[in-house]
This record gives structure tokens, C-alpha cells and sequence, in this order.
């Protein structure tokens, strides 16, 4: 039998032979899927004790042929377990063994089990320590708010393991975070706040409360007061009343309006410099992200030395070009309307920022700080703004629009941009004949305002393809 189960794909061959028949493998299965034994048992057939005792039979076998197949491994999945989660594949990887649903029995017969979160148990994943990740999911609730750009840097301080499904996790109605128009991570009990905080650190100055008014999602002037004056990461500045970080110590010293500002005078004064050296001097009279900084380099006053160092393009060095990416087939522009194809995803229906490709912005012209644009919406709805990060560009939320057009996964959202007036229409953008939304039989099942508002122009989605044009309309 030792040379029958030698190779690492034994389990496969266990599974596909008469070693287990075919309820015992049901069992596994639909255990290892998160079914209760009330729900096994329901569905097979059986009594609530009956798949209890198949699966604990099962999971005996399969240990005795690990014992014969491998010696110590046990020990080799606990320690590849001793984190606060991984992969089913990773003890795959550490066993030799190939990955299949059986291998879930031998890491539970090791002492492991799925960790714990607050939505729930992570199936697929393992880990000796069930609770560490929960620990890990707090510590980063602990260092929010933070922009979505930093989730990744953030989710590792916290001690998180890459591949981790974080946006599942963290836009589960029990999370801490909560995702912002804006695309940040910030504190579901404290959004308003944590919205102005990132905000205010971005702009890097003071702000009126009237400026505060569309981060923190608000209507009124007094209910920005009343939010700030209540949490100590923030102080009024008199006699002006503008609001700042109450970490700020250099606003009466900063003779500076601007990131770009103080970044040049830096360099004025220094002479060549890299760019954490540059980055750590302006941060001490400027407080703003590295992404504001970052960003400031665009500045034409500023250009890179032939040894990589920023100097003032004054003094010779050459500029920092912003190339123009390639137009994508899912944006068109004509005129003064640019339109946007949007395909409805579950982050688009849950809320979420949208990733778009940065040939927006370059055609918006966000070049330079300040890098986000924003277009007034019809009706009662939030702007649209379109920002521009430091890998990509991303479109506030669609959501509310996707439900009242009540689109499905799978539709086309189209946005129409007005470049003359800063104003943007949402319409369903599928093709009649080819729409997710629509039942089997043909009939329409919802009423598709047509993408056409903007007077002169619509946008259409081709049947031979999914590129996107933009038409003019019938004059008729």
C-alpha cells in the first residue's frame, strides 16, 4: 500500500476509487462548503448524528493513509498554518500533496480549523490559530481612515496575509470600515470625520466648513462643526474659521499655499535631491500623503537629473512627463461629451469606488494637483467625481444609480460627461436584445431610461462588439 499512495496525488486517487463511496463523499463536500449537519443531513437523507459519524470515519481514513503516505505531517501543517490564515493551497504546497477538498479533513484532523471573522467563517482557508485573523482585521480597523490606495500597505501593517479576500470582508455589513464616495476606508460609526480627516491631509491647508460639506456627505455648515468640534484630531483656527488637523504644528510658521509650492522652494534652496529625501523635507513644512506628493512632481516646475534626483527644470533638468495612455475601446468623447462604458459588477451594486482606465483623467485634464474633477447629477443624487490616483484613476460610486435602474450584474452602466458645464447623466447602456436584466422570454423586465439625456449625443453598444461609440441622434 506504501507504493500505492507514495505519489502526492494519492488523494485524488482515494476520492476516485471505492475507498469511499458516494454519500461519504457528499458529506465532505457539502461540510467543507459550510453546510450545517442539520442541512447535510437534510439533504441526504439522513438523521442530524448520521453524517456526524460518515465524516468522522472518513476523516480516520484518510489519517491513516497520511500516516503511511508522509511521516511528520501533522507537524509540516501546523506550522504552515501558524498564521493568522492561509490558502488550502498553501498546505497543498507544504504537504506535497495536490489540493482537493479531502485535504480539508487532514488539516482539521491536525488541529487546524477556518478562521473567524466577523462575517463569518473564511472558507478555503486555514490557519492553528482560528481567532488571529479577527485580531488582524481589528488592528486594521485600528489604522483607519486610510485611502484605498493603502490598503494593501495597510492590511499588511496589520499583519494580514496577501490574497486575502479584503473587499468581501470589508464591505460585509458587520464590518468596522466602510468604503467612502471617495473610494477611502473609514469607520462605519465615525464616516463623516474620517472623511474630513483625509481630506483636510490631502489638501495639506485649512479648509472652510463649506469645503467640508461634500467629503463628509453633509448638508449643512453646522453639522460640519458640530461633527469636528467633537473629535480631537481636529481645531478651529481663529479669527478665519477654517478647520485643520490638530497635528498640524507649522500652520502659523508655513509660509506656503500649496504642496507644489513648498516641494519647489525645497528644492530651490537644497539643490538636487532623491525623492525620499525631498518628500521627508516637505512633509516637515507641508504635511500632506506621499500620494500629494507623488502627484506634485507633474508640476512643470519641477524635472528629473540624468542620476534620477528632482531638481528645478529652471536648472536644466528634464520635466516629468505624463504620457497620454491609449484610448480604451469602453470610452469615447465627441465634442464636449465624453462618455464612459461601465460594466455592473458586485462592487459597482455594493457601493464601491469604480477602477476606471486613466485615459479619463488625462482627457479631464488631471494632470496636476488638484487631481479630482467633479460633475453635478440631476435629481437629488450625489456629484460624480472622477479622481486620479497614483496607479489609476476611479469614479465615485454608481450605485444608487444602478439600483434605480434596476440593472443586474452583468448590465452596462453608461456615464455621459458634459466637458462645458461639469454636469453627468447615467444611463442602462445595454443593447436591447443582449440585456442581463431582461427574462428568458424577451419582454423587458425594467424601463430603461434612455442614455441619450444630454441633448445631441447617446451612447451605444455595438452588436459585433463591446467597444462603445458615440452617435449623434436622429434629428426626426
Amino acid at each position: 500500500m506504501g507504493d500505492q499512495w507514495s505519489m502526492g496525488d494519492w488523494l485524488i486517487r482515494a476520492w476516485e476509487t471505492e475507498v469511499f463511496d458516494e454519500r461519504e463523499r457528499a458529506v465532505v463536500t457539502l461540510r467543507s462548503e459550510g453546510r450545517t449537519l442539520d442541512e447535510v443531513g437534510a439533504a441526504l437523507g439522513l438523521s442530524r448524528e448520521r453524517p456526524r459519524q460518515i465524516q468522522n470515519r472518513v476523516r480516520k481514513q484518510l489519517t491513516d493513509m497520511a500516516d503511511i503516505v508522509k511521516e511528520g505531517w501533522r507537524e509540516s501543517a501546523r506550522a504552515a498554518g501558524a498564521g493568522p490564515a492561509a490558502p488550502r493551497k498553501a498546505f497543498a504546497a507544504a504537504l506535497g500533496f495536490v489540493d482537493h477538498v479531502a485535504l480539508e479533513e487532514l488539516l482539521a484532523a491536525a488541529g487546524l480549523d477556518t478562521p473567524r471573522t466577523w462575517a463569518g467563517p473564511l472558507r478555503g482557508w486555514w490557519s492553528a490559530e482560528p481567532g488571529a485573523l479577527d485580531s488582524a482585521l481589528r488592528r486594521l480597523v485600528d489604522t483607519a481612515p486610510f485611502r484605498g490606495d493603502d490598503l494593501d500597505w495597510a492590511a499588511s501593517e496589520a499583519g494580514l496575509p496577501a490574497g486575502l479576500p479584503l473587499a468581501e470582508l470589508l464591505t460585509h455589513s458587520e464590518s468596522r470600515l466602510a468604503l467612502s464616495p471617495d473610494g477611502h476606508w473609514v469607520r462605519r460609526k465615525a464616516r463623516g470625520r474620517d472623511a474630513a480627516y483625509l481630506w483636510l491631509l490631502e489638501v495639506g491647508r485649512p479648509c472652510q466648513p463649506d469645503e467640508l460639506l461634500a467629503p463628509m456627505a453633509v448638508t449643512t455648515v453646522a453639522a460640519v462643526r458640530e461633527a469636528l468640534r467633537r473629535d480631537n484630531r481636529f481645531r478651529r483656527i481663529h479669527p478665519e474659521g477654517t478647520w485643520a488637523l490638530a497635528e498640524w504644528t507649522h500652520l502659523r510658521a508655513s509660509p506656503y499655499a500649496t504642496a507644489v509650492e513648498a516641494m519647489v522652494s525645497v528644492v530651490t534652496e537644497s539643490g538636487p535631491l532623491s525623492r525620499a529625501q525631498l518628500f521627508a523635507r516637505v512633509t516637515e513644512l507641508h504635511p500632506v500623503t506621499p500620494w500629494r506628493l507623488t502627484q506634485c512632481l507633474i508640476s512643470d516646475q519641477l524635472g528629473e537629473t540624468p542620476d534620477g534626483l528632482i531638481d528645478l527644470v529652471s536648472r536644466g533638468a528634464r520635466p516629468i512627463k505624463d504620457e497620454e495612455p491609449a484610448q480604451p475601446d469602453s470610452m469615447a468623447i465627441e465634442g464636449d461629451v465624453l462618455g464612459v462604458r461601465i460594466p455592473v459588477t458586485r462592487d459597482v451594486l455594493r457601493g464601491s469606488g469604480i477602477n476606471v482606465h486613466t485615459w479619463l483623467t488625462w482627457r479631464l485634464g488631471l494632470r496636476q494637483a488638484p487631481m479630482s474633477r467633479t460633475f453635478a447629477v440631476p435629481g437629488d443624487h450625489q456629484p460624480l467625481i472622477v479622481r486620479r490616483g497614483t496607479s489609476g484613476a476611479q469614479l465615485s460610486s454608481l450605485r444608487r444609480h444602478a439600483l434605480e435602474l434596476e440593472v443586474d450584474d452583468g448590465c452596462v452602466l453608461a456615464v455621459l460627461l458634459r466637458l462645458d458645464d461639469d454636469t453627468a447623466r447615467v444611463g442602462h447602456g445595454c443593447a436591447p436584445d443582449n440585456c442581463p436584466a431582461q427574462p428568458g422570454d424577451g419582454l423587458p423586465r425594467v424601463t430603461r431610461p434612455t442614455t441619450g439625456d444630454i441633448p445631441g449625443l447617446r451612447i451605444q453598444r455595438r452588436r459585433s462588439n463591446s467597444h462603445v461609440k458615440l452617435e449623434k441622434l436622429s434629428t426626426q
